[in-house]
């Protein structure tokens, strides 16, 4: 490492490193242990996802030598109003008429490209790490040309060691939130009875709907390889109907994560007639299942109400598992209130580079902050925690 890539902080060093350079290292095998996404998954992400990520490593070291923590981070162009809609919307499209880089910039992001962020580090040392990183993070902007940091969609947890961020110059708004339901039941009919009965009689009657038409059959994978051309256009199409987009994975990505990370990936199919019609991809660790995507074959999904067929044969497999809890990526919050599940709030911590600018984009970015945008989330019972 040169000298030049090495950035003094409070107790110690930082360095801005390449993945090739951390292939042996120790303490980058054991940065994310304890995560359902370690260092295996960040990997993966490097290598399968396209569209402009320029991924870099940063190493934090104290004073004696020892590396305290290794954080992912990573540079991109970024839409600042994906998820405002309406009358904003609106004007800010008119803007981009003539202007079509208004409101997007070269942005530095720490954490996870696809899914939550976490700090790389030891029990115990998350205020070091964060007043590590409050001190290095804007050199190395600088250094690469960013008008932005963003700390992206980290758990409310780290809101005790992050706190220096949001009171040094840095403004804390939330993320769109994943959802976890508690499973504590024998089987899925015993989750259902829990439900409202409004939700109860919808869903029946969509699952005998779902049940007069061809057989449907399951199957649960490890490695998806053999049917990456069937399901990766069902991915497509689901993706490319959300309001609110970042990553876009790639057929790699899905080949990657069954070869490299099998004792933990699962990949649900569901077939008609022979053909996959639904999948969903999904980690397992810790007693939790993570339901990180879904796809669907529009032809027949909305017929079939394959969402909720989907969603009950897994929480079925997962009780069955034993697995405890089930979690569920963002956005399409409305039927997963009505099934019961709560917010898992995440935060993104936000900062502009020009010192002019800042405190009114520390203002601004309150209101472009997407939570704001979708009536759904108000209604669940801890929606509060969003903001802390």
């Amino acid at each position: 490492m040169q000298s030049g890539n090495t950035i003094p902080i409070p107790g110690g060093f930082a360095k801005l490193v390449s993945r090739q350079t951390l292939e042996q290292s120790e303490a980058w095998h054991q940065a994310f242990a304890s995560r359902c996404k370690d260092y295996r998954y960040y990997e993966i992400l490097e290598e399968t996802l396209r569209d402009g990520f320029e991924h870099h490593y940063l190493v934090l070291e104290d004073d004696a030598g020892q590396v305290r923590a290794i954080q992912p981070l990573f540079f991109l162009r970024q839409n600042l109003t994906e998820g405002v809609t309406g009358k904003v919307r609106a004007a800010i499209n008119a803007v981009r008429h003539k202007f079509p880089r208004f409101l997007t910039m070269r942005v530095l992001m720490m954490g996870c490209a696809a899914g939550e962020g976490h700090l790389g580090c030891a029990p115990g040392d998350e205020k070091w790490v964060a007043t590590a990183l409050h001190a290095s993070l804007p050199a190395i902007a600088r250094q690469h040309r960013a008008s932005l940091v963003i700390l992206k969609d980290f758990p409310a947890q780290y809101r005790p060691a992050l706190l220096g961020f949001a009171a040094n110059g840095y403004a804390r708004v939330p993320s769109m939130p994943y959802t976890k339901l508690a499973l504590n039941y024998a089987d899925f009919d015993e989750y259902l009875k829990t439900l409202g009965s409004a939700t109860r009689k919808n869903l029946r009657r969509k699952f005998r709907k779902t049940e007069q038409a061809a057989p449907i059959q399951m199957e649960v994978l490890t490695d998806i390889t053999p049917h990456l051309d069937e399901i990766h256009p069902l991915y497509v199409q689901v993706h490319d109907r959300s309001p609110l987009k970042f990553e876009t994975l790639t057929k790699d990505y899905f080949r990657d994560m069954g070869r490299r990370m099998p004792e933990r990936t699962r990949f649900f199919l569901w077939r008609q007639n022979g053909r996959i019609i639904a999948f969903s991809f999904c980690l397992v660790h810790d007693g939790t299942l993570y339901d990180e995507c879904l796809g669907l074959d529009y032809k027949v999904a909305l017929d079939l109400h394959l969402y909720y067929y989907t969603i009950r044969d897994i929480i079925s497999w997962s009780l069955q598992q034993g697995l405890k809890n089930y979690c569920s990526s963002p956005l399409n919050y409305d039927p997963k209130l009505h099934l019961g599940c709560n917010l898992v709030p995440l935060d993104l911590y936000v900062r502009h580079m020009a010192p002019f600018l800042n405190p009114i984009f520390r203002q601004a970015v309150k209101y472009l902050e997407p939570t704001r945008h979708d009536p759904v989330l108000r209604q669940f019972p801890n929606a509060h925690e969003l903001k802390g």
